[in-house]
């Protein structure tokens, strides 16, 4: 008999006082019972619409009938058939919007704490630390994948455990993305991910690092060295700004940058040398989960104000709502309506204040949310000494152009089809490098399809 409890279990978090001035994970995990509690509200429907709205098909009904018994390990079986990154994905997957989206429970009362259970499931095993990935049996050919975030990271797992000899390559010094770049360790610590990168290296995937395709090797190069396709997972790192006067003053800087500094650099570690603003008072411009990020660390590092400044309302911000939920309590002020126009700076060349507009909403644009109009004559300063521009990134320009035959659209995202293959034979790519800036499951996504594609052109040759 199914538990028929409206609300999901609590998860257990630190107190928002305490943990805005510490880097530690925020959500603290559910406890064996917890878990098995929430799994038992799972009604475990036979047309499951839970497992439609996951981008790498997870069996969760399976896995959370699993949970519900007790057995953890099978559990994690069932997951990792399909899921490369559960510990990850248990953690940052926007669920709201996808698998708990479709939950049945989720019609009156809330739906079953899919994610919470993922996450559970993934930590559990990883303390128990047994449990080993057996490489497979080769089949003698070879692919290169390009970027070791979530894309190339699936893509590779997927690739290997078919047999296929895999080689990632990753510009940075270490394996993982924005998963390693992007996220806070609040949110995501990197123990984490390096463990689930960890379980790939054990079927057999090799990670080269320092590796810029475009500037090392070419993609073409990587052809010729004996890789029969080549998957592209590069992300999308190139940060945008809004072209308004003041942008280049000491004190403005992209979030991408703001929080590579903290999170791959370990500026948050005192034994570290990493330059960082150190900041009193910080408007984040945007409302995305990458703003979040960047105003929690902020606070974290010190500020004493962190504004968000976000020119829809609160109802159109496309944060998680955990996310945002979790700001407010730890203190982010949010301006919302309302819209930069310029910043100022002192005689140093530092930011000093940022000009803001009031904005009302109109019509809807072609996204559907409701277009902001600026209120005429509701200009004021904002008194800040810093300003983290977080209004979105787009494919770094490298690999497209160093790569004849390769096709981008206008946005400069790569043109593939429903395979995941591009323009040029051979070549597939996925994630931000098609998409642009979007979320870590979409990029799994990506990189399963791709890897499903490839498996059948190399079988077809």
């Amino acid at each position: 008999m199914a538990n028929m409890a409206l609300e999901k279990v609590t998860m257990p978090e630190q107190d928002p006082k305490v943990r805005a001035r510490n880097f530690e994970e925020v959500t603290l995990g559910y406890t064996k019972e917890m878990a098995m509690e929430e799994a038992s509200r799972c009604l475990n429907c036979k047309h499951k619409p839970c497992v439609s709205g996951c981008p790498v098909g997870v069996r969760i009904p399976e896995f959370i009938a699993e949970v519900a018994k007790g057995d953890f390990e099978k559990a994690y079986e069932v997951i990792t058939s399909t899921n490369s990154l559960p510990a990850v994905c248990g953690r940052v997957c926007p669920q709201e919007n996808q698998c708990e989206g479709k939950c049945v429970r989720g019609i009156k009362g809330e739906p079953v704490a899919i994610g919470r259970l993922e996450r559970f499931v993934a930590d559990y095993m990883m303390k128990k630390g047994n449990s080993t990935s057996a490489k497979p049996e080769s089949n003698g050919h070879k692919v290169a994948v390009v970027g070791a975030g979530p894309a190339g990271l699936t893509c590779a797992g997927d690739l290997a455990k078919l047999g296929y000899q895999v080689t990632i390559f990753e510009a940075f010094h270490t394996a993982g993305g924005v998963l390693m770049y992007g996220i806070p360790e609040f949110r995501l610590p990197k123990n984490i991910v390096q463990k689930e990168i960890q379980k790939l290296k054990e079927l057999g995937v090799e990670i080269m690092q320092d590796m810029v395709i475009g500037k090392v090797l070419s993609v073409d190069e990587i052809m010729d060295m004996g890789y029969e396709a080549v998957f592209i997972g590069s992300g999308a790192g190139l940060p945008r700004f809004m072209g308004i006067e003041g942008e280049s003053l000491i004190g403005v800087c992209s979030a991408n940058e703001y929080l590579t500094r903290i999170n791959l650099m370990k500026g948050y570690l005192d034994e570290y040398d990493t330059p960082v603003i150190k900041s009193k008072a910080v408007a984040v411009v945007g409302g995305g989960n990458v703003a979040m990020d960047a105003a929690r660390s902020a606070l974290r590092m010190g500020a004493e104000h962190v504004y968000i400044v976000y020119r829809r309302s609160e109802e159109e911000m496309p944060a998680r709502k955990e996310e945002v939920h979790h700001a407010k309590e730890e203190g982010v002020e949010f301006l919302n309506l309302n819209n930069p126009v310029k910043i100022f700076g002192d005689k140093n060349g530092r930011v000093c204040a940022m000009e803001c507009i009031k904005m009302e909403l109109g019509e809807p644009d072609e996204s559907g949310r409701r277009s902001p109009v600026p209120v005429e004559g509701s200009n004021y300063n904002l008194e800040v000494d810093t300003v983290i521009m977080s209004i979105g990134t787009s494919p770094n320009p490298l690999i497209r152009t160093t790569t004849n035959g390769l096709e981008a659209n206008k946005r400069g995202c790569l043109v593939v089809n429903e395979d995941m293959l591009t323009t040029k034979e051979g070549v597939y790519a996925g994630g931000d490098a098609v998409t642009g800036a979007a979320t870590v499951i979409l990029a799994m996504g990506a990189g399963k399809t791709a890897a499903k594609s490839i498996d059948e052109y190399i079988k077809s040759k």
